[in-house]
């Protein structure tokens, strides 16, 4: 989908579809409360249908405040930018905690995953990405001073205290720092977390068996235990830059000299649980990719099919975020790769295992060892009474891209086949199949990445670039690019 005018105009008018999707999720809440459980479900329900009105409602007054701004004066919407801040940590616990929380997360998630959704609440469900209102520059600055012990501009040769991007749990300034190596001037982009908004989360976290009693309700074999334990913990990570801080190092150490892949070095002397600094780059946006030329989108969707892939195999390491925010676009295939808040380390075993099946399913098409596999990872507890051929049918679908070795296409409309296929009820596979720990953000590389190349409409083939990276099959290069990579390995 292509944000120009019109796109951001019937956005702002449309930002009541999220009204749909929660009343979708209350009804389902209430329904499972009156049949499972006593009423104290219901006061929970009704507590988060309360927190969810005011994500909501602070949608909708940024979303009409977009659409004021079309046709105000430059003086005038700095006014309006103004009206909008927060102000204080109690206004961004009331009136951010959620919503920049778990709201925003799955808002986020849902808004570029499936093109079946009905316009007006993929819409509205986008305004998430990059709705949401900023902090004020003074309390960004109360922040910092805690955490560093002085304000930023003492802490920092210049700052600019106007932020240039807002995430789901802070927002983004520029600074300039003095290089003590070189004595140089140095740009960074300083992360501030929003005051509060961790314990808004943990709150929320506390109400996540909601998750489960919803999904439970559509999916009779699924034991949602592993799946709420695994997005606690990785969300809880999420609010410590420290942890975020040791992530990207870990992936910028990894891909150092990279011909396509970079990432951002931190500056830890600078970073705390609640500010992280690094490298600040420029770049072009997804929104600018997305209007490029076929052989541009076609190595943008080349390199990151293959950050993902390499980290999933060779790093054991997974981005659990494939966000188009999270990408900056310089041309010729090279992408830097920004918020490394959300990281899924994999053992030996798991990777062994994803790898195996891969095998299985696209390489072999072996049905009967597949099925082993998927019994043995846990996704289908063993000797239920489904056909080998319907296990194959239904988990293979993901692994259609780089089944066969052929020059492909990706579709948007294979991207939402995929989720609509991933919460089919009607399979008699969907009744007995379940979802394991280290499964649970595997999924976003299937519902995120693809829908992304998707939108990209990619071209190329991707069997023979996934055999590059596949463990068991160590192939040589296919592309251009595979190429470089593979100079690039050999000087490491």
């Amino acid at each position: 989908m292509k944000w120009g005018p019109r796109n951001r105009w019937l956005a702002a008018g449309a930002v009541a579809g999220i009204a749909v999707v929660l009343a979708a999720v209350l009804a389902a809440v209430l329904r499972a409360a009156r049949r499972n459980g006593p009423l104290s479900a219901i006061g929970r329900t009704r507590r988060n249908l309360q927190l969810a009105g005011l994500g909501v409602g602070l949608g909708s007054s940024y979303a009409s405040a977009s659409a004021r701004k079309l046709f105000a004066s430059a003086p005038r919407r700095v006014e309006i930018d103004s009206a909008l801040q927060l102000r204080s940590a109690e206004q961004v616990a009331a009136r951010l905690g959620d919503m920049k929380g778990a709201l925003m997360k799955v808002g986020q998630m849902a808004s570029y995953l499936d093109d079946g959704l009905p316009e007006p609440v993929r819409q509205a469900l986008a305004t998430l990405q990059a709705g949401a209102p900023p902090m004020s520059a003074d309390l960004a600055a109360g922040v910092v001073e805690r955490e560093l012990g002085a304000p930023p501009d003492e802490i920092f040769a210049e700052w600019d205290p106007v932020p240039i991007a807002s995430a789901s749990i802070g927002q983004v300034h520029r600074a300039l720092v003095v290089d003590p190596a070189t004595g140089r001037e140095r740009a960074v982009a300083v992360k501030v977390q929003y005051p509060g908004v961790d314990t808004a989360i943990e709150s929320d976290l506390r109400n996540t068996e909601l998750i489960g009693m919803i999904m439970r309700q559509g999916f009779a074999g699924l034991d949602p235990s592993d799946m709420v334990e695994e997005i606690r913990e990785r969300l809880t990570e999420e609010v410590d830059y420290r942890i975020e801080a040791r992530n990207q190092a870990h992936f910028a150490e990894y891909y150092r000299d990279h011909p396509y892949i970079s990432v951002p070095a931190v500056m830890p002397e600078l970073s705390t649980s609640r500010v992280l600094v690094s490298d600040l780059v420029d770049g072009h946006t997804w929104a600018d990719v997305l209007e490029w030329d076929d052989r541009e989108r076609d190595l943008a969707a080349e390199c990151l099919f293959r950050f993902v892939f390499r980290s999933l195999y060779r790093m054991h390491a997974f981005n659990g975020d494939p966000h188009p925010g999270n990408y900056l676009f310089h041309g010729d295939g090279r992408v830097t790769f920004l918020d490394f808040g959300l990281v899924k380390y994999f053992t030996t075993a798991e990777t062994t295992t994803f790898a195996d099946m891969v095998q299985a399913a696209a390489v072999q098409h072996d049905g009967v060892r597949f099925r082993r596999l998927v019994e043995a990872a846990g996704l289908l507890p063993a000797g239920m009474p489904v056909e080998t051929g319907d296990v194959m049918a239904y988990f293979s679908q993901f692994y259609e891209p780089v089944a066969t070795d052929h020059t492909m296409t990706w579709t948007q409309q294979y991207a939402s086949t995929i989720v609509r296929h991933t919460f089919d009820r009607s399979s008699p596979i969907a009744q007995y199949a379940t979802v394991p720990k280290a499964f649970v953000f595997i999924q976003r590389i299937n519902l995120g990445l693809y829908a992304l190349l998707g939108d990209l409409g990619a071209t190329g083939n991707y069997r023979r670039i996934a055999e590059e990276l596949w463990p068991f099959a160590n192939g040589g290069p296919s592309t251009p690019m595979g190429r470089d990579e593979s100079r690039w390995l050999d000087r490491r």
